[in-house]
């Protein structure tokens, strides 16, 4: 058996098929809803849901798929205004069911009796959440909390003005006012991003939109570079790394900037980059630590085959996990024996520095 979904597998083609037929059989008034490109979009999540429920089956973590659930469900309601949010809710729980219904009819195939139940449940908590989801949107309030709200705004909203010298300037006359370099990466940039990749899955603002926020603050990062590099060396050294085909990469790169600033040599390897690569790399720099990241959950997997085959292979090499894949889960980390899991730059580097001193 494997959960680790590959989409041209016919048996999980099927399924998907079959749950998107026995919806609009159950549910006539779909058809005056979707057209031909809302249908495709449909059996596209779909599939994905089904993805997304395999990889929490495969670690046995509801946490994964309840937040999925009610991402999803938010999502949708902010790409179909003409559907109000009760509408929506009852087309995804009608999803969920019928989903459960075919894989405990059809799934034996692919999965054991034990992980049919475990589906099943997770299929449920999943109507139970979106049940429960707020009626009126709110935007992130972890934005507004903590040090240095006022330049976040700031920043925020000169990118949102696509006002480029004037997000630079407020970035560098903070550094100049004395924010820790430390503070500029983790409570500023690093906050901002974060807001403004949730800004992009409510559809607030367009990819095109998101891609430039990213640039801006890849620019504004270099223009510390200078200072970065000009520190002593300590004779230590990381290589870091997006996880699988991730491309949201803009937080490892903070990461390894930090260090470096501490005075660490760090190999930033970015994103998608072959398991092969970087066992490759771990050999040829040596490093004392190697820190990973993953953002989507769908490649939690191939980080847990990563991590098992660095331990294998060179087992003195510290391991550092972190990205937002992990927030939801239940401390999945701990089972593959991680030496440390930080959820901000600071944190990592204060446990690095007293565990490599």
């Amino acid at each position: 058996m494997s959960l680790l979904m590959n989409y041209a597998d016919e048996r999980f083609v099927e399924i998907a098929q079959k749950v998107f037929t026995e919806q609009f059989k159950r549910d006539p008034q779909l058809e005056d809803e979707m057209d031909e490109r809302r249908k495709k979009l449909m059996y596209d999540d779909v599939v994905y849901n089904i993805s997304y429920l395999m990889t929490a089956v495969y670690f046995k973590d509801q946490k994964i798929f309840e937040g999925y659930a009610i991402w999803i469900y938010e999502l949708l309601c902010n790409l179909m205004k003409d559907l109000d949010r009760d509408r929506i809710m009852t087309q995804m729980n009608d999803h969920y069911r019928i989903l459960s219904e075919i894989l405990n009819q059809e799934g034996e195939a692919l999965l054991s009796e034990e992980e049919q139940e475990t589906a099943t449940a997770y299929l449920n908590l999943a109507i139970e959440v979106t049940e429960k989801a707020e009626t009126k949107i709110r935007y992130s309030t972890q934005f507004k909390e903590g040090a240095h709200y006022e330049i976040r705004k700031m920043y925020l909203e000169a990118l949102m003005r696509n006002e480029t010298r004037e997000a630079h300037r407020v970035i560098i006359e903070a550094r100049e006012e004395g924010v820790p370099l430390v503070e500029i990466y983790d409570t500023i940039l690093g906050k901002t991003m974060h807001e403004v990749g949730e800004l992009w899955h409510r559809h607030v603002i367009t990819v095109d939109k998101e891609h430039y926020m990213t640039a801006v603050t890849q620019a504004v990062m270099a223009s510390f570079y200078s200072e970065i590099f000009s520190q002593p060396r300590k004779n230590k050294r990381m290589v870091s790394c997006a996880v699988g085909s991730e491309l949201h990469e803009l937080g490892i790169r903070m990461l390894s900037d930090l260090f470096e600033e501490k005075g660490w040599d760090t190999y930033y390897l970015g994103a998608a980059l072959p398991e092969e690569s970087i066992l490759h790399a771990i050999g040829e720099h040596e490093p004392q630590l190697l820190a990973l990241s993953v953002t989507m959950p769908l490649h939690l997997p191939v980080c847990e085959r990563i991590v098992a085959r660095i331990k294998e292979t060179y087992p003195k090499v510290k391991i550092a996990v972190g990205g937002h894949a992990f927030i939801n889960t239940n401390e999945l980390w701990k089972r593959w024996g991680i030496d440390y899991y930080s959820t901000t730059g600071r944190e990592l580097i204060d446990w690095a520095e007293e565990e490599f001193q």
